[in-house]
């Protein structure tokens, strides 16, 4: 299902703008080091409100993964305990959006996205390093039809069909 409800933009103006910029057009200005982000929406933890924010594009044969780093700060961010708890979103790369579920990663399959990751964004070393927690990672699975979860339409960008669109 689409991410729907109330939506309350981000306190910060650089997430406001990249998600503006990324809804419009497609294509952000002024990432960091200059390098792709995506775009995810989701429910608030707590309110259930829709928020949006930008974050570094990692992904791999078309799968996604989301790295909880906030700059190696000692706290996970915001929008990882939410997805804790409404594991569903929608991604926004580029022009193309899509219906995802959440999944968190452990052993080795953390530490092969966790290597993805760093290779997309390389700063994520320095965050891991500076900080004494362990940067979760997630991977976005998109949900399958016999899930009850459907392709949306919104302000004439696509969702696409989920991969699994060859039914077994």
């Amino acid at each position: 299902m689409p991410v729907t409800g109330e939506y309350e933009p981000s306190p910060s103006a650089r997430v406001r703008k990249h998600v503006e910029e990324m809804e419009t057009t497609g294509q952000p200005t002024e990432t960091p080091l200059g390098l792709p982000i995506v775009v995810m929406t989701f429910h608030a933890r707590r309110s259930r409100k829709v928020h949006k924010t930008a974050v570094m594009k990692v992904e791999h044969d078309g799968a996604y993964a989301l790295v909880a780093s906030m700059g190696g700060a000692p706290q996970h961010p915001q929008w990882y305990h939410a997805l804790t708890q409404h594991p569903d979103l929608d991604l926004q790369d580029g022009t193309e959006k899509y219906a995802m579920r959440v999944r968190e990663l452990h052993g080795d399959e953390r530490a092969q996205w966790w290597e993805r990751a760093v290779e997309a964004y390389p700063p994520y070393a320095d965050y891991q390093r500076k900080t004494d927690r362990e940067i979760p990672v997630v991977v976005l699975d998109r949900p399958r039809h016999e899930d009850g979860i459907r392709q949306i339409r919104e302000a004439g960008s696509r969702i696409r069909p989920p991969a699994c669109a060859a039914r077994s």
